[in-house]
């Protein structure tokens, strides 16, 4: 389809969602019809070349994360921008073991303003999240602890700075950034 999000496991492993976004309309992408006619989560291991679905349960997986230990992978599906009434949330799941395939899937939180779409863990496990009114900010419980409001949509977010405490936020036409008194996830783990 169109491939939009992803991450690497700190075993080499590339995790990436591949909604139909891009082939949909010539505004992201190029319009055409789905090879594959469903919309999944893969994990592609480098060293064998092997790529599996590890998701398929997903109107539009967007954006994804994994947890600081890795135990979980967050995926957001914003299945609403095309489907009324479509999922607007980010699910849990549980990483198995041995790194290869995912279990559970629970909603972990409901988007209140548009949707989410990019996020990226803190140290403590807290995700930070685009939304339609800013940056909400979740507890690994699943509990709303506070929003970043920034006058237009937010899509992405990323950590970053030497002390991975700068959030970088991307909004419709503009590029915000704030310092935290935590920090992020390192990308390098």
């Amino acid at each position: 389809n169109s491939p939009n999000d992803v991450v690497v496991k700190s075993d080499g492993t590339i995790w990436f969602t591949d909604p139909s976004y891009g082939i949909l309309y010539d505004y992201e992408g190029g319009r055409a019809e789905s090879e594959i006619g469903a919309c999944n989560v893969y994990r592609l291991d480098p060293k064998s070349g092997g790529l599996t679905v590890v998701a398929d349960s997903f109107d539009k997986p967007n954006g994804l994360a994994f947890s600081p230990d890795e135990k979980f992978l967050y995926i957001a599906d914003t299945g609403v921008s095309h489907t009324r009434g479509g999922p607007k949330h980010i699910r849990r799941f549980m990483v198995a073991a041995d790194g290869r395939s995912l279990s559970g899937g629970e909603v972990f939180a409901d988007c209140t303003a548009g949707l989410f779409d990019g996020f990226r863990c803190d140290e403590a496990g807290r995700i930070w999240t685009s939304a339609g009114d800013g940056v909400h900010c979740y507890d690994p419980d699943g509990t709303l602890i506070g929003k970043l409001v920034i006058p237009e949509l937010v899509s992405n977010v990323c950590f970053g700075a030497a002390k991975l405490n700068r959030l970088f936020i991307c909004g419709t036409t503009s590029l915000y950034s704030c310092y935290l008194a935590v920090r992020g996830v390192s990308p390098l783990a």
